[in-house]
């Protein structure tokens, strides 16, 4: 870093919710707190969204805080997502137009006397290239659970034949070192268990393998490699002590911000139907909140069974669920401010299909779960949250091989998580100490940031 300037981050991520939302929480506290310049850069189609209501929504501007400067990833114009292109195909061309534009934008902001000291991306490993091209530090920032890293890391460190050979085998247990707990197949991403690598699935898994091979180089140019972890070390202690001797992670958790749709860089216009009101009119601890994350489609009959399910509990309840699949006289809302729901005093336990975004909000916010895992890294999420920290339980799923929860199962969970049994007390209990650790550990994240 030149002398005469001051640090400048560059965030970069994927045009998802479940990327944008955490490294732009982190990108704002570092501008907060350090006194960095920070530019955050998604996708042409997914800033215009953010974005929509400010004027020129597809170009760059600054509100006060962070600088926000969207690339083309080829597809700009909403609904022209590649359409029938195959997976590998997409994700080339995302991969080529990327490098291009993230390589145009940092010679701009050059330029323009702002170089970029450090560049932070989420899960665009190929991105190392173009910063080494400019001399810029690089960082990954793992947005998924300090476990889900540890799994990977010791998977590619010797266990990817084992776990492969065991791939249909759900029940088939595995443990890693370090890792407190012992871990069925059932439990892993589905990427580390499809050997198809021109599946969609194998394409994620070998975007994996380049991140951790990026980060085994770096352990062969004796640098320890350094990964900002959206975590907090109390709750994942063992998970961050598992790779430690090889990986410098630096969990950087940051309690979640109750801000307003309009301001917090959504892609979905917030409902506006007055939910926040309806809260205000229910006792302290008695309402149902259930969301399966802003990707999540659920099946008709999955619907059916929870409306049934929630029907009978007789709990108030509050749902984000597309418009087209809401009944009039339910609170039923297409999208609202998570942080803003999970933080008030009415809400007492959270269905939820454990993302890991909604996972560590729910932890951070201290409610507990009723976990309803659909994919990816939500069945280790909803282990965390059952069998590791004891905040929540997990929904069982129907004999009969069509994954769906019925609605006496979710009444089941609902009674013991929110019911005045021992258990409950005990998972309430505990929720409300993982709250307070997250607390406790939010004043020491400025001196981790330092680090970077």
């Amino acid at each position: 870093m030149a002398d005469n300037h001051q640090p400048h981050f560059l965030f970069i991520t994927y045009p998802f919710q479940g990327h944008i939302n955490p490294a732009l929480h982190l990108a704002k506290h570092l501008a907060t707190t350090t006194g960095a310049a920070v530019t955050f850069s998604t996708t042409i189609s997914a800033h215009r969204r953010m974005f929509s209501s400010t004027p020129n929504s597809d170009k760059g501007f600054n509100d006060g805080l962070i600088t926000y400067l969207p690339f083309s990833d080829g597809f700009d114009e909403e609904g022209n997502k590649g359409g029938t292109m195959h997976a590998k195909e997409n994700h080339s061309l995302f991969r080529t137009n990327t490098k291009r534009d993230i390589s145009i934008l940092i010679n701009d902001l050059a330029a323009g006397g702002r170089p970029v000291t450090c560049m932070v991306t989420v899960f665009l490993p190929w991105l190392v290239d173009i910063a080494n091209q400019h001399g810029i530090p690089f960082v990954f920032y793992w947005i998924q659970a300090a476990t889900m890293f540890a799994i990977y890391y010791h998977f590619f460190q010797g266990f990817e034949s084992l776990i492969q050979a065991q791939a249909g085998e759900p029940s088939f247990t595995v443990c890693l070192p370090g890792l407190l707990m012992p871990i069925q197949i059932k439990d892993l991403s589905p990427f580390l268990t499809d050997t198809d690598y021109d599946s969609y699935f194998g394409s994620i898994l070998q975007l994996m393998r380049e991140i951790f091979e990026i980060l085994d180089r770096e352990q062969e140019r004796n640098m320890k490699p350094r990964v900002l972890i959206n975590t907090f070390q109390e709750w994942e202690t063992d998970a961050l002590a598992s790779v430690s001797a090889e990986i410098e992670t630096i969990p950087v958790g940051l309690l979640p911000k109750q801000t307003n749709s309009s301001s917090s860089g959504y892609l979905f216009k917030e409902d506006e139907k007055k939910y926040m009101e309806w809260l205000d009119t229910k006792e302290e601890e008695s309402v149902v909140y259930i969301s399966f994350g802003s990707m999540s489609v659920m099946k008709k009959e999955q619907i059916e069974e929870m409306v049934k399910g929630l029907k009978e509990s007789k709990k108030p309840y509050l749902w984000v669920l597309r418009k087209d699949n809401r009944e009039k006289e339910l609170m039923m809302v297409e999208w609202c401010s998570q942080v803003r729901v999970l933080a008030h005093k009415a809400v007492g336990c959270f269905v939820t299909h454990c993302g890991w975004n909604s996972t560590l909000e729910s932890l951070a916010c201290g409610v507990p779960m009723v976990c309803v895992p659909q994919w990816i890294d939500q069945g280790m999420n909803a282990k965390l949250v059952e069998s590791l920290w004891g905040c929540g339980v997990r929904c069982e799923v129907d004999g009969d091989g069509d994954g769906v929860v019925k609605g006496e199962e979710l009444v089941r969970c609902l009674e013991l998580v929110m019911g005045d049994g021992e258990k409950g007390v005990e998972i309430r209990r505990k929720a409300k100490m993982l709250k307070d650790k997250a607390l406790e550990a939010v004043g020491g994240v400025e001196s981790l940031l330092m680090l970077i």
